[in-house]
């Protein structure tokens, strides 16, 4: 294999700091969650519009009548994702609700045990219990806090459950489409859905403040675009694995970033929580028999 022309850790870090700035871009905005969620999708597709029509309408062909199905589902859950996140961030810290989304590796284990009847380990199991137990404590601590607060957990919460359901019906299209093609069509019908959401709740479409464009614009640009596009560069020359275990340090330059613009503070529960989660997804992510291959082969 090639090498890279840079060391794929460098785009892999400037991906979790591109993906950590959505939490502070939406706080940022004034507009409601529909509102915000709805022109990030939509500048997100007439970014990608050019290049697709391009290159990769064609691929449209292939698109069966399943395909077509479990994309607008996956599509209508995705949008649904970043309502319930972005309208979290009205009530609870950046931090606490960042955390609690990290929570989709372990809400996609539990969808591919009912739907996919995939068996579950001793690990898998052990790794979810640690993980929610983590997430216990942050929701617990908030809700003593204030009840606000508890109810923006719970939306994050019911935001990691959707996005987690996205993932389940996308990846049987995802495995015979391009990315570019996959991602323009769930953007495209995810914007459609949040289009007739702000439409039946009677949220404005506009028109709202040059800082608030400005905004909608970089969420769509950093966040969705050059985010996950150097996660998607970097899969070819790491594991999957080590993307995964960055992803997890999202809500942690979150918190940070929220620390230094919204003077934001960490209760200690929250920092214990926060670890507690991470620490079981990272047992969950991390396969030891692997570590212990790598350690043997170095050593003979």
């Amino acid at each position: 294999m090639e090498k890279p022309s840079i060391h794929p850790y460098i785009p892999i870090i400037i991906g979790v700091i591109s993906v950590a700035l959505s939490a502070i871009f939406v706080k940022l905005a004034t507009a409601d969650a529909g509102v915000i969620a709805f022109y990030r999708m939509l500048f997100s597709v007439l970014l990608m519009l050019p290049l697709f029509l391009m290159k990769y309408r064609k691929e449209l062909l292939v698109f069966t009548k399943r395909d077509w199905i479990f994309s607008s589902i996956a599509g209508i859950f995705l949008a649904f994702h970043f309502i319930l996140w972005f309208e979290s961030l009205n009530y609870t810290s950046v931090a606490s609700s960042t955390v609690l989304v990290t929570l989709q590796p372990i809400f996609a284990f539990v969808g591919t045990y009912f739907f996919f009847k995939e068996k579950l380990s001793m690990k898998t199991i052990l790794s979810a219990v640690i993980a929610i137990s983590g997430s216990i404590i942050i929701s617990w601590s908030d809700f003593q806090l204030s009840g606000t607060a508890f109810y923006g957990d719970m939306l994050a919460l019911a935001g990691c459950a959707f996005i987690t359901a996205y993932l389940l019906f996308g990846q049987e299209v995802r495995k015979r489409l391009s990315l570019i093609t996959y991602t323009f069509v769930l953007y495209a019908i995810s914007t459609i859905t949040l289009f007739f959401y702000v439409l039946v709740k009677g949220e404005s479409f506009g028109p709202y403040s040059s800082t608030d464009w400005f905004w909608f614009f970089m969420l769509a640009l950093i966040p969705n675009l050059l985010g996950h596009s150097l996660f998607n560069w970097a899969v070819k020359w790491v594991s999957t694995n080590v993307i995964s275990i960055a992803i997890l340090f999202e809500p942690v330059g979150a918190s940070i970033l929220a620390y230094y613009i919204f003077h934001e503070t960490l209760t200690s529960a929250q920092i214990i929580g926060g670890i507690v989660v991470i620490a079981g997804i990272l047992l969950f992510i991390i396969d030891p028999r692997k570590i212990h291959r790598k350690l043997f082969l170095k050593k003979a």
